[in-house]
């Protein structure tokens, strides 16, 4: 089976409906990441209807039943109302890399991350969508889809990457998985430079 790969933008608005009836009972509002274990956590929520607003709930990934692009799907209301989602907004606080820079560990400048790229089937953020590298671009405007290593320190405002990575940048996800199954192949049987 494919996995589904999918910016963390796109996951934001979706409705969270169950499986038992079918009912939508809330929209994903914003994604909890927490780089250190390279993983999206889970949602915060909003209320769904006319007069919407945040919910104090918080949808752990571990309470998931499935993630497509048009919806968010949960056994039942009951998840909503668990401590793990209380624990994974609590590890991602203040944490956010979205406008981070990113260099290599040889100190060349990448871009700025502009999005995530999330493997749905396990919440594994397996790479950064970045803005700038026009020199890295295949096309005027493309995007630049960074593949990242399997373990990445995260500090400050700037990300660091092997310098291998340059050469697994793709502009789309339909490629972008094996680029970073490649990616990673290769810093682990050549060095131990992912930091």
């Amino acid at each position: 089976m494919t996995n589904l790969l999918m910016r963390a933008t796109s996951l934001a608005g979706l409705p969270v409906v169950t499986t038992s009836t079918g009912e939508d009972i809330a929209e994903t509002r914003d994604v909890i990441y927490v780089p250190d274990q390279g993983r999206v956590a889970g949602f915060t929520l909003n209320k769904r209807g006319r007069f919407a607003g945040r919910l104090k709930n918080v949808l752990a990934f571990e309470q998931l039943h499935a993630v497509g692009r048009d919806a968010v799907m949960v056994t039942d209301a009951s998840v909503l109302d668990t401590p793990e989602g209380e624990a994974a907004a609590q590890d991602a606080k203040g944490r956010n890399v979205i406008g981070n820079r990113v260099l290599t560990d040889s100190g060349k400048e990448l871009g700025v991350v502009r999005d995530l790229i999330v493997e749905m089937n396990r919440g594994e953020v397996i790479g950064y969508e970045l803005e700038g590298g026009t020199e890295l671009q295949r096309a005027d405007g493309a995007p630049l889809l960074l593949p990242l290593p399997a373990t990445l320190a995260v500090s400050s405002d700037t990300l660091m990457v092997p310098s291998e990575v340059e050469s697994y940048i793709r502009d789309d996800l339909a490629g972008f998985g094996s680029a970073v199954d490649d990616f990673r192949a290769r810093i682990a049987g050549g060095s131990d430079a992912a930091v």
